[in-house]
């Protein structure tokens, strides 16, 4: 899959009835459901529930089993609630009569009303940065196989520019900081709920391993297993996903085996346009 057109066609849902729909999986090369694709997906599922105008504000997701990369998903939505602003939806993926995710939704009516923001940080810009890929280059012989994995596990609908050294390469300890420029390679002239789900998507890549910077160095001399718990996101305004976003990220805690690390999303002109948080689990293995 190499297209946000792809993607998309992906992420739209087969409806069965007016409350349940299949989901296709994305390829992710470690051969499991990928986070991303169950959190976009699930929100795409909501939105076919939802009375018109009505924008998605905030979700909350708890990954439960491990999806089967073979098996389509099975997404019920539970209309929980219409308000006069706010609509309210519960959805559950099912894999073989089991639940594997559970995310609770809520959408409003635009209104207008008090607005402030975060500045966003001052970085270098991604146009003096090198890709994600151009960083890998640097282990293609040191570590080849690691390398390889990491050419397949990229997606290809997107380019990302991180300032620092990418987490999945740094070989030291470093404070718990990621700054991520990315955005989708074609420009898109989609829906504001079409952007929402592709930034779910993207914002699930990258985030938990922020957690393991301080960790590097045992990281590096043991495998580790790592598979996201919980996934939030507040969306704050409309935004452009074909145009960069800066994916700033700070992991404030680890213990007990998980990670948790947390997210602001701004545009190029520092608008905050989405905050996220992400719980998962980073297992040693012995």
């Amino acid at each position: 899959m190499e297209s946000i057109k792809e993607l998309l066609s992906l992420l739209k849902l087969e409806k069965v009835s007016e409350t349940k729909f299949v989901g296709q999986n994305y390829p992710s090369s470690w051969g499991r459901v990928f986070g991303g694709q169950i959190l976009a997906q699930s929100l795409h599922a909501a939105y076919q529930t939802i009375p018109e105008k009505r924008i998605a504000h905030s979700m909350h997701g708890y990954f439960i089993l491990i999806g089967d990369i073979n098996t389509p998903v099975t997404y019920e939505v539970d209309t929980i609630r219409d308000g006069k602003s706010f609509t309210t939806r519960r959805v559950v993926a099912y894999q073989n009569g089991k639940a594997i995710f559970n995310m609770a939704a809520s959408f409003q009516k635009e209104e207008t009303g008090v607005d402030h923001q975060i500045i966003a940080p001052n970085i270098l810009p991604p146009e003096v940065l090198r890709t994600d890929m151009q960083q890998v280059e640097s282990i293609k012989h040191k570590n080849p196989n690691y390398y390889e994995s990491l050419k397949k596990a990229h997606p290809k609908m997107f380019e990302f520019k991180p300032v620092e050294i990418m987490s999945h390469i740094e070989t030291k300890n470093v404070i718990p900081f990621s700054h991520v420029w990315f955005k989708t390679k074609e420009k898109t002239s989609i829906t504001l709920p079409e952007k929402q789900q592709l930034l779910a998507f993207s914002s699930d890549i990258n985030l938990i391993m922020t957690a393991t910077k301080p960790h590097r160095e045992k990281i590096n001399d043991s495998p580790i297993f790592v598979a996201s718990i919980d996934h939030a996101m507040w969306f704050h305004r409309d935004f452009e996903i074909d145009e960069w976003l800066l994916y700033a990220m700070d992991s404030p805690s680890a213990s007990s085996a998980r990670g948790f690390a947390r997210g602001s999303i701004f545009s190029k002109s520092g608008i905050l346009i989405a905050s996220v948080t992400q719980e998962g689990l980073i297992r040693i293995k012995r």
